[in-house]
């Protein structure tokens, strides 16, 4: 089993994304784990809109929407139009709790660590599920994997520490049984 983890220049465009598929295609070995970062400069405008929310700027508004506009644009250049509709319709939907945990922030005027982790994870989520759905669509034998259901870690918010015993059990049997060749998942995100 090998690992191969892209960052987010990697993974920034669908330029890029296109090319992380051709090595991950191209790489030897019957099973390998993909693990992707954000699409290149999300993590950052994840943090500025809860930032701008918390401080009760309504311009997060206008950043979530950069936010958004930059997946959808991705899925438009990687997805064929006759598949693009299931691979938008969740992209959507999960910029739709972003939006209201955002909205949340800018209603009560403060962000605590553990809604600040929430809203970046947000940046994972969606690229290793788009990239995931580019894999299958490129008739790769790949499937996507919820980090989160993984790694588990302790209730630090902010500064998580893995729970290795519990994580190591959740990954040996999760890849016991995985029949797929290649598993893709988000980096940076786990949950307690």
């Amino acid at each position: 089993m090998k690992v191969l983890k892209f960052g987010g220049t990697s993974v920034a465009n669908a330029i890029n994304i296109s090319q992380v598929k051709d090595i991950v295609d191209q790489t030897p070995g019957d099973r390998l784990i993909v693990v992707v970062s954000a699409l290149g400069g999300i993590t950052d405008l994840l943090l500025k809109t809860a930032e701008l929310a918390a401080s009760q700027d309504k311009g997060y508004q206008a950043v979530l929407k950069e936010i958004e506009e930059r997946h959808i644009k991705t899925i438009q250049e990687l997805i064929p139009i006759a598949s693009q509709s299931k691979v938008l319709s969740k992209v959507k939907s999960e910029l739709n709790i972003l939006e209201t945990l955002l909205e949340g922030a800018y209603l009560i005027g403060e962000i605590t660590p553990k809604l600040s982790d929430k809203i970046v994870s947000f940046g994972e989520l969606l690229s290793s599920y788009i990239i995931s759905e580019f894999f299958i669509i490129s008739q790769l034998d790949a499937i996507y994997k919820d980090s989160r259901e993984l790694i588990k870690t302790n209730n630090n918010y902010g500064k998580g520490v893995v729970n290795f015993e519990v994580t190591n059990s959740n990954c040996q049997t999760y890849f016991s049984q995985s029949k797929h060749r290649i598993t893709v998942l988000g980096g940076f995100i786990a949950s307690s």
